[in-house]
């Protein structure tokens, strides 16, 4: 079941999660042991993020620094396949713009079109941790809308390959990225706006958005996208805070403001099971007033820990 069906279908905030690919070398069990507790809750999707390759430092023996390429997260499809057999549930790979060809891009949509996968959440990839910069791959895409493009082609059995014979068409359900505090790279909120535009119009169904900590940030966000004609349904994205050292990692890696009044209390704690306390009673406070607005679904940012998700999730559903 596509994602826009099952928005349409639920006639109350459903409750999905997002899950990381464990690192390299780790078991999948470490997925299953964080969502395990979290299935009572029945979710009618999981989302897989996807991870492009890093350029890391690796010291030489003779003390120089080498630049090295490693993926640290790989298989988001495999484990977006383990997840679908596991849990009898339909999942939401990221596919992303940064690693991948045109035609490596291709390539991946037809294994999980072949594996009975057609929910997709489409976004560029994160820029590089050296550099601060987005880089393409050769041949790969500069921003998500082309990617997008390409997904949408599919759908109307249009491959790279012009020469195919009788092509069948996919029919895949794609879901892209929104900000309700702008994406960082984004000269203004109007211009990030309009780029979000052109991905609904594009095909995009719907939208999830990046976590914030201000519910006014994201309602000024939904009544903005409406006022520019973007009537696609948009669900919240929310992360709790655990340790204190998101108060400045969060803003510098997301972009995203922390309200003063949860800087102050956090900053009051005398440790990190304090914050992750009150991290918990804010997601809720947070949850429990976009329920009350009517929002289609809650989007919770997992980070490969449940136990607070579940507490929160637990409170509010």
């Amino acid at each position: 079941m596509k994602v826009a069906d099952h928005i349409a279908a639920s006639n109350s905030t459903f409750v999905s999660f997002e899950i990381l690919p464990p690192t390299k070398g780790s078991s999948i069990q470490t997925i299953f042991e964080a969502l395990d507790p979290l299935m009572e809750f029945n979710p009618p999707y999981i989302n897989i993020t996807y991870h492009q390759p890093e350029v890391v430092l690796k010291q030489r023996t003779d003390g120089l620094l080498e630049p090295r390429v490693v993926r640290k997260r790989p298989g988001t499809v495999a484990i977006s396949a383990a997840l679908q057999n596991r849990y009898k549930i339909d999942v939401v790979p990221h596919l992303i713009c940064g690693g991948f060809s045109r035609e490596e891009t291709e390539d991946a949509l037809i294994d999980l079109n072949y594996l009975g996968i057609h929910n997709l959440l489409i976004v560029r990839g994160d820029a590089d941790s050296l550099t601060g910069r987005f880089s393409t791959t050769k041949d790969g895409y500069q921003y998500a809308v082309d990617l997008l493009k390409q997904v949408i082609s599919m759908n109307h059995g249009k491959y790279l390959d012009e020469d195919i014979q009788r092509p069948e068409p996919t029919s895949f359900s794609p879901g892209v990225a929104g900000y309700p505090e702008k994406h960082a790279e984004s000269p203004n909120m109007e211009s990030d706006l309009r780029h979000l535009k052109e991905k609904v119009d594009a095909g995009a169904e719907y939208i999830v958005t990046q976590m914030f900590f201000d519910n006014q940030k994201f309602f000024d966000f939904e009544k903005a996208c409406r006022n520019i004609g973007i009537m696609v349904p948009i669900i919240p994205g929310i992360k709790p805070l655990s340790i204190k050292k998101h108060l400045n990692l969060l803003p510098q890696s997301f972009k995203v403001d922390i309200p003063v009044e949860l800087d102050r209390e956090v900053e009051a704690c005398t440790d990190n099971l304090q914050v992750r306390e009150l991290g918990i009673q804010w997601a809720i406070q947070q949850s429990k007033e976009l329920i009350a607005a009517g929002v289609p679904g809650i989007h919770y940012f997992t980070m490969g820990r449940s136990d607070n998700i579940r507490k929160i999730v637990e409170s509010v559903f």
